[in-house]
């Protein structure tokens, strides 16, 4: 482990460019940082203390009124940006920059955590104008501790051009579990040392551009059968087990600083000896993540209007509360202004009458400023306010469309290659999927082949009239290059078995699905669906390149 370690933090410093290296933040100047922590702690009352714990999100496009309110008149400590926030980089950046200033004008000038999940891949919230990049599997794929490093820095610096100063990521869920769909090529990989160690690289390279990482999603949403958005998803693994598996990613992370960790919605009964989620449990938090693993930073719930918490039996102040007693710093509530007002009146009113409660309101503001005060005040900080007029220059990143094509190029992978005439397409050819990109670059690289096209969605299920017309569509091709992309065509392509017709699979996001269909004998695999991952996975199709990506999950 050494040994990586000193070899990550060798390309880090080989790759760092001058670029990260200023900001335009100038509160609290020169400051000592530990007296200014302990005057700041000092001054603050409790309400004030409190409101840092708070992370909101708003609707819309620009930030409404109630959300600039609840940042100049209750000085809460951060902002989530959510998919519904972006259609446009220059109107992100405006957002973020009023929001900023309002920060800077409270009493003591406590810039807000501005955060997104930007984890790459499949899970990008701020899809307008960034880099659409291959997912952490394809790091895995690779197999190079580098591309990982690059691809943190890479995001690290988009964001940071935006004036997002936290990201959730990275997803450091060991995929243990083939149906936990959710997670799927969002995982590193079902190896628990792998994905400790290609984390710790993405980590590396986002931290060097002055973004504050957030591993997730603690303990680990890897062996769950259901989406905690959805449902309290329960685990059957008993601790043993998690130590081993789930949790070495964060006891490795741990080790190299990663400076916030987020709890998830996540129910392991043969642990807690009963169904509370691990965001309100104070045993995978107090005792676990701080006493024997021993970590220090910022624990931030995933969202508390998921239905993964909001599904217990109290109301969502009541679980703003829990989720503080148990040993989180930062309560996140996507929405809606409502439902926060009374959260907030709720807490307010718990610090007047609970003293242990108003005990650890304090420690988790130490913590958050500690934290701000480490990562706002660098000289690595991200700019309070990002240059509206500079953001499509710095958006994307102007190395990075190369890299992460080369990245997906490096990543694609042959699954299996038994048939008679290998990967080679044969005669007349039929495109059969479900996503416009794969039919684009197809068409691109046989411009001669037909295509058969079916709905993304419903994701879990498939049609049966859909099952039957292209089994019918077969009998007219030599061969069908099948796009596998989620349970549904998971199923469609389970209903092929049998046929006479050369069938190539090209695997896109999580392979995990080849693992039931030993029949397959031809299939290549890319991770995402970004351009650069179908021109990559057809590319190998056609002989352009060979693929020489290793399988991220065993087989």
């Amino acid at each position: 482990m050494k040994t990586n370690r000193v070899f990550l933090l060798i390309l880090i410093i080989l790759f760092i460019s001058p670029a990260v290296l200023f900001s335009d933040n100038d509160f609290w100047a020169d400051e000592d940082e530990e007296v200014l922590l302990e005057q700041l702690l000092e001054e603050m009352n409790d309400q004030q203390k409190l409101a840092q714990m708070f992370m909101l999100g708003y609707m819309g496009e620009s930030p409404s009124a109630e959300m600039l309110n609840w940042i100049s008149e209750n000085e809460i400590g951060g902002v989530k940006i959510f998919g519904w926030n972006v259609t446009n980089l220059r109107a992100l950046t405006e957002s973020v920059t009023k929001m900023q200033q309002r920060s800077q004008k409270t009493e003591f000038r406590i810039p807000l955590f501005i955060v997104t999940d930007q984890e790459g891949g499949w899970v990008r919230h701020i899809h307008s104008g960034t880099s659409d990049t291959s997912g952490n599997m394809s790091l895995t794929a690779s197999s190079l501790p580098e591309d990982s490093l690059k691809t943190g820095y890479y995001i690290g610096m988009e964001l940071r051009a935006l004036g997002i100063n936290m990201n959730f990521a990275p997803t450091v869920d060991v995929y243990s579990n083939p149906e936990a769909h959710v997670i799927g090529p969002r995982a590193f990989s079902d190896d628990p040392a792998v994905t400790s160690l290609l984390a710790s690289a993405y980590f590396k390279g986002m931290d060097s551009a002055g973004v504050i990482c957030t591993a997730k999603h603690y303990p680990g949403h890897g062996a769950a059968d259901k989406d905690s958005h959805g449902a309290l998803p329960v685990i059957s693994a008993d601790y043993d087990t998690l130590w081993e598996r789930d949790l070495l990613p964060y006891r490795y992370l741990v080790k190299e600083d990663i400076p916030a960790i987020m709890s998830g919605h996540l129910a392991f009964p043969e642990v807690t000896g009963d169904k509370t989620p691990a965001s309100l449990s104070s045993l995978f938090l107090a005792d676990i993540l701080r006493k024997r693993i021993g970590f220090e930073g910022l624990i931030i719930t995933d969202d508390l209007m998921m239905n993964g918490v909001q599904l217990l039996p109290m109301n969502t102040a009541e679980i703003c509360k829990a989720a503080i007693e148990a040993g989180n710093d930062v309560i996140l509530i996507s929405r809606t202004a409502e439902i926060q007002k009374k959260v907030w009146d709720y807490l307010i009113g718990q610090l007047d009458t609970d003293s242990g409660f108003r005990e650890k309101v304090r420690k988790s503001a130490e913590r958050i400023l500690r934290t701000k005060i480490k990562y706002l005040k660098s000289e690595t900080a991200v700019p309070l306010y990002p240059d509206p007029d500079e953001v499509y220059n710095l958006v994307p990143d102007e190395n990075a469309s190369e890299f992460f094509f080369d990245q997906a190029v490096r990543s694609t992978t042959v699954i299996r290659s038994g048939g008679p005439d290998g990967l080679k397409p044969q005669g007349r050819i039929l495109l059969a999927g479900q996503l416009d990109r794969f039919f684009t670059a197809g068409l691109r690289a046989f411009p001669e082949a037909d295509t058969y096209r079916f709905d993304y969605n419903p994701f879990y299920t498939s049609s049966d009239s859909v099952k039957k017309a292209l089994r019918r569509k077969l009998e007219d091709y030599d061969t069908v290059i099948y796009c596998l992309a989620n349970p549904n065509s998971s199923q469609v392509l389970k209903s092929l078995e049998g046929t006479d017709t050369k069938l190539i699979v090209l695997s896109v996001l999580t392979p995990v699905y080849l693992r039931a269909m030993e029949w397959i004998t031809d299939a290549v695999a890319v991770y995402g669906t970004s351009n650069d991952s179908f021109r990559a996975g057809f590319a190998a199709l056609t002989g352009e390149i060979t693929p020489s990506g290793v399988k991220p999950i065993r087989f």
